[in-house]
């Protein structure tokens, strides 16, 4: 079982800048996977930005380029991102997400989802 512990949310002015971490612990192996979502009222879920583990580039939706930096300490089993200049469209309830192996040599892969950190971005 993994948890995935969120914070840095919060109430910011346009413009302004948070960053959101997101701790995992429990029993697995390794994390193989690494990303931020976030869902608004009413709308879907959609991927913020992600990284695989074993690779060197990062992934990030179209609307928070250049703006949004995702990045990882490996030995904190901890993922970060870094959001400036932000917008009020960036208001949403923001999620990680992992995929970790359970054991070494295992085939099996297992995501789980934090409880979410809310982020408001004022006009």
């Amino acid at each position: 079982q993994v948890q995935l512990v969120e914070s840095g949310g919060g109430l910011v002015q346009a413009g302004g800048s948070l960053r959101l971490s997101c701790a995992a612990s429990g029993s697995f192996f390794a994390i193989n996977y690494m990303g931020w979502y976030r869902q608004a009222p009413g709308k879907q879920r959609e991927l913020v930005a992600d990284l695989i583990t074993s690779g060197s580039s990062a992934n990030y939706a179209d609307s928070v380029k250049g703006r949004v930096t995702i990045s990882r300490d490996i030995p904190k089993n901890t993922v970060y991102l870094q959001m400036s200049s932000l917008k009020p469209e960036d208001t949403a309830l923001y999620y990680c997400k992992v995929v970790v192996k359970p054991e070494r040599g295992s085939g099996r892969m297992y995501q789980y989802w934090g409880q979410g950190t809310q982020v408001t971005v004022s006009p």
